[in-house]
């Protein structure tokens, strides 16, 4: 069995230091073999830069995925290329720099993973995601021992199609981009694992990451105001799937949420 831990968006400093004072603790009690994140928002809460993902790496995960926000730091086009454990989403024009998928060597066990852009009230003009993750997966196939599948995207029924679309196919197909972790992890039928969204990693006293008091703010009078990252009540949230090496497909998997008030005093 691998025992990989999935990670959703990173948001911002506290999430950032979260995973440095922590991660290598949770990976060491439960046995985990690898970490996978989501970090496009990881740099003040919009975007990455290789400093960034560098010090994320460090922290202990093994690879980081992006979404809709990837290019939002203005330098990160000129470094993402650099980044060798890093992948943009496969669905953005083929002129993007970045790769459009990863193949992660784990305990002698060859990974692929790769993230598609949901077109439903997302901003990004993109290909069609299922028809993205047709073509990795079948790229893939021939030379990896399993496939994760990360679908970043704004709607329940669009994640829960690519899950249907998909399984049987991929060890897993994940959600992110909501940063609220969805009741609704399981094995499909045809063995794959499922969950519309991971949830985040970083601050939950706000509002999916942001300041309470200047996110409320907006939805009462509608005017533009910086919302800054929040700082309390930080946590990683996500889930810890089990594959098995030789089928390829899930064998068990289970939420994550842990917190800064569950850590030993």
């Amino acid at each position: 069995m691998l025992k990989l831990l999935l990670l959703g968006d990173i948001v911002g400093r506290p999430g950032r230091n979260f995973l440095k004072a922590h991660l290598s603790t949770f990976v060491e009690q439960h046995g985990v073999d690898a970490v996978i994140a989501n970090g496009e928002n990881a740099a003040g809460g919009a975007g990455i830069t290789a400093k960034t993902a560098e010090e994320i790496r460090k922290a202990g995960v093994q690879a980081i995925t992006l979404g809709d926000h990837v290019w939002d730091q203005m330098n990160f086009a000129n470094e993402i290329d650099g980044l060798e454990f890093v992948c943009r989403p496969a669905n953005l024009p083929g002129s993007n720099p970045g790769r459009d998928h990863l193949v992660l060597d784990l305990c002698g066990t060859k990974v692929g993973l790769f993230t598609v852009l949901g077109r439903t009230f997302m901003g990004p003009k993109v290909d069609c995601p299922f028809a993205t993750a047709d073509r990795l997966v079948e790229k893939l196939r021939e030379s990896c021992d399993f496939i994760l599948t990360e679908i970043h995207a704004e709607t329940t029924s669009e994640k829960e199609a690519m899950g249907w679309h998909l399984d049987g196919r991929v060890a897993m197909i994940f959600g992110t981009h909501t940063h609220v972790p969805t009741a609704d992890l399981r094995i499909l039928r045809g063995g794959s694992a499922y969950q519309t969204d991971l949830g985040m990693t970083g601050p939950r006293e706000s509002v999916l990451g942001r300041d309470i008091d200047a996110c409320v703010g907006r939805f009462l009078d509608g005017m533009p105001r910086k919302c800054p990252v929040a700082e309390g009540d930080v946590g990683m949230q996500g889930c810890l799937l089990e594959v098995n090496q030789d089928a390829g497909m899930a064998v068990s998997v289970e939420l994550v949420n842990w917190r800064e008030s569950d850590l030993p005093s």
